[in-house]
């Protein structure tokens, strides 16, 4: 057999259809997709019941991005089915469902060695490792580019043969049928996809599937027009009425609820608690010390909490992590450390001492901040582990959890949750392990919930960065940036978290084996868009002690925001207008461009002079191909007790629409999120611990400090991109910028007002 790239592989689907993979070599997987009693399974995505009910797999994450309302929509637009009729249900962790986009974008991550070769429109070794791994990880908003093609050729595949079960009844061709709302129709005469179901799971597919002219798309709605959803979100009605299950939400035979203390940061040893101070405690069953946290199981969580508090457990700790210190590393760094090239442009540039502008740029750690703290349920009986968690990485949880309790793998049973957020919080699994250590040792099934002050203690925030934005300004007509250069101060962080998610390597060994090395995804985003000749894009990793990890943007966050307020500056600083500034330097991205003008129509801008209190920042996340864009526009101002927003105006392209409200629903939550990067989110070190210790303290946003927001989305025909990223980036550059406006004062640090100018 001749290997190619497109070499098939096909297996039998339970109750008929077929499994289709793509592979460098020939292999096979089960469909994980089990049909129940007057169910038919077609391929791994779809099933049929009798009563007409059409059940959907979806292999990501439910964390609020509406992933299981926008799979099954791909699903049911190209099958032609009735979205009353849609369910959905969990995926079993398989290799069918790989992620191997994802897997592409993280090869530094587990393959650092030889991360080049994962590249091109056919990632083969990608593939290989994702499908062999079942890596089929939620995050970096990958879920349409690696599931929405599956889905369309599942769901024509499914439409094919129950046109040919119609068909062989009527006795006409099949391709002569049509499918709409749920029904085959050819003329006057119509069956449902329900009676259809059973004679069509014995039908054989066309190969390759006859897909729709077109994948489904939404066209933008201008202004504040509002339309008819035509796929209204599927875990709405739930999430209203309190119905939709969460981990917490579980609840099982003889179930006891468990709290726990962790030590400071990092690498801690519980030395000593007293057992007998919770004597007077009801409820309580048993505590499970941990080598690094111990935890109380009882009857209700209150009197577990209680118990483990009045325990008054100690630690010792190897390193302590102390925001003076990490500000002395990353300052030292800044000034000596070795720079690891990243990628230039052009010939790069180095100023050699001898900018024309040179500005720093300071970000501190930002956490995540999950409304749902780490939650987790577990049943451990006759030597199998049975899990209920939310995970972005589930095949990681579960193989972690299994290791924990001295399981194989095979012994260990998943059951995937939605999460009440993530913000990438959920890739990395702690509480699994520790879930099931209590639950093995406790003898009985239990729920362990971290309080909020655990939940922030053990969170590992996105990175703290500093970047020196240097740069060579040639004056002709006017002025324009011909060298650019960004020095960016930051942990290897991916490649840390990388160590803990693909090698379940402890947080200090993770940063001991990175520490050095140069880290491409910790400079996301830091190539600008603009059309300037010249830019080198250097990473100078340093070791500071903290654990930390991906957030919502990655990199983008502290790159973008470095980008636009120095793009502003250069601007300013020569007499030039912001806007027309940077629309000079966007020849070669006129989707941007298009984006700017259009957020400029939207907030009406003035060019952000005599104190208006607007600014401007835009941003691409992908290539000039396939990228998502965005402009925003703030108004903002001093105010009392801080800064007052009171308008974002966004144009935004993604390519192709898939879920329109959805999208806007995205941008919306990725401005909020924004806001609460720019304004908070953040906290100091002390003697290892956070200085805050819940959520009031972060200085988020509330309803009524939230701004008005605009939001006008471009027509396009590109690939879709995902929404869910692209709008936290902008959001603290346009304030930094409408601040200047306003005020005549840069703030160069996140958050902003918290001390550095």
């Amino acid at each position: 057999m001749e290997i190619t790239r497109r070499g098939l592989l096909a297996g039998a689907a339970i109750g008929g259809g077929v499994i289709v993979a793509w592979t460098l070599f020939p292999r096979s997987f089960s469909n994980p997709l089990e049909p129940g009693r007057d169910e038919y399974a077609f391929d791994a995505w779809l099933k049929i019941a009798s009563s007409g009910v059409i059940t959907v797999a979806v292999p990501q994450l439910e964390m609020g991005q509406g992933i299981t309302t926008i799979l099954p929509q791909v699903i049911a637009a190209e099958l032609g089915a009735d979205w009353r009729q849609i369910a959905v249900e969990p995926a079993p962790v398989s290799g069918t469902y790989a992620n191997i986009p994802l897997a592409a974008a993280w090869a530094p991550l587990w393959m650092p060695f030889a991360s080049g070769l994962v590249q091109g429109e056919n990632p083969l070794i990608a593939r290989r490792f994702a499908e062999s791994s079942r890596f089929t990880a939620t995050a970096d908003g990958t879920s349409l580019e690696a599931f929405s093609q599956p889905c369309r050729n599942a769901a024509a595949s499914a439409r094919a043969i129950l046109a040919m079960a119609a068909a062989r009844q009527w006795d006409v061709s099949w391709e002569e049928c049509e499918a709409e709302a749920g029904f085959i129709i050819h003329g006057n005469k119509r069956l449902s996809f329900a009676e259809l179901a059973q004679a069509a799971s014995e039908e054989d597919a066309p190969d390759p599937p006859p897909l729709k002219t077109a994948p489904y798309g939404e066209d933008p709605l201008g202004g504040d027009v509002e339309g008819q959803v035509p796929y209204p979100r599927l875990d709405l009605p739930a999430k209203v009425d309190g119905t939709f299950q969460f981990a917490g939400d579980v609840r099982l035979p003889d179930m006891v609820y468990a709290a726990i203390r962790h030590g400071p940061l990092d690498k801690p040893e519980l030395t000593d608690f007293n057992p007998f101070n919770a004597r007077g405690i009801r409820g309580v069953v048993g505590a499970v010390e941990g080598k690094r946290w111990l935890a109380v199981a009882a009857t209700n969580w209150w009197a577990a909490e209680q118990a483990v508090e009045a325990m008054q457990p100690r630690f010792s700790v190897d390193h302590v992590v102390d925001s003076e210190s990490i500000q002395k590393q990353i300052d030292d760094a800044l000034r000596y450390g070795e720079a690891k090239p990243i990628v230039e442009r052009g010939d790069g540039y180095s100023s050699g001492g001898n900018a024309d502008l040179a500005l720093r740029y300071e970000i501190d750690p930002a956490l995540h901040s999950t409304l749902e703290t780490s939650s987790a349920t577990a049943r451990y009986d006759v030597g199998k582990l049975e899990l209920w968690l939310a995970s972005q990485a589930p095949e990681k949880a579960r193989l972690a959890a299994a290791e924990a309790v001295g399981l194989p793998i095979e012994d260990v049973i998943l059951y995937p949750m939605p999460a009440g957020g993530s913000f990438d919080r959920r890739l990395d699994h702690d509480h699994a392990i520790e879930v099931a250590v209590i639950a093995r040792e406790i003898g009985r099934p239990v729920q362990l919930i971290w309080s909020r002050w655990q939940e922030i203690l053990c969170d590992r925030p996105r990175a703290p960065a500093h970047i020196l934005m240097t740069a060579r300004i040639t004056q002709g007509e006017q002025a324009r940036i011909d060298g650019l250069k960004s020095r960016i101060v930051t942990p290897p962080s991916n490649l840390e978290f990388g160590q803990r998610l693909f090698e379940n390597k402890t947080s200090w060994a993770a940063i001991r084996d990175s520490s050095g090395e140069a880290d491409v995804l910790a400079c996301e985003g830091a190539m600008p868009p603009y059309a300037i000749p010249n830019v080198t894009i250097e990473h100078v990793p340093v070791e500071i002690g903290l654990p930390c990890a991906r957030l919502r943007g990655n990199a983008h966050g502290y790159t973008a925001f470095a980008t636009e307020c120095f793009v502003d500056e250069v601007a300013n600083r020569n007499g030039l207008e912001p806007l027309s500034f940077r629309m000079s330097m966007l020849g070669g991205d006129l989707r941007l461009a298009d984006c700017l003008q259009r957020a400029a129509r939207l907030a009406e801008w003035d060019g952000g002079t005599d104190q208006s209190g607007q600014g401007l920042a835009c941003h691409r996340i992908g290539d000039v191909e396939s990228g998502g864009r965005i402009a925003c526009i703030a108004s903002a101002r001093p105010g009392e007790g801080g800064v007052q927003v009171s308008r974002l105006s966004v144009a935004v392209d993604i390519g192709r629409i898939v879920n329109l409200d959805i999208a806007r629903q995205q941008i919306e939550g990725g401005l909020v999120f924004g806001l609460a990067m720019a304004m908070g989110g953040s906290t100091d070190y002390s003697a290892g611990l956070p200085d805050v210790q819940d959520l009031a303290s972060l200085n988020l946003p509330r309803l009524a400090d939230s701004p008005e927001i605009e939001i006008e989305f471009v027509a396009s025909d590109a690939s879709p991109a995902d929404p869910g990223e692209l709008s936290v980036e902008v959001v603290a550059p346009a304030i930094a910028n409408a601040l200047y406006s306003a005020t005549g004062l840069r703030l160069r640090r996140l958050p902003l007002l918290s001390g550095a100018l």
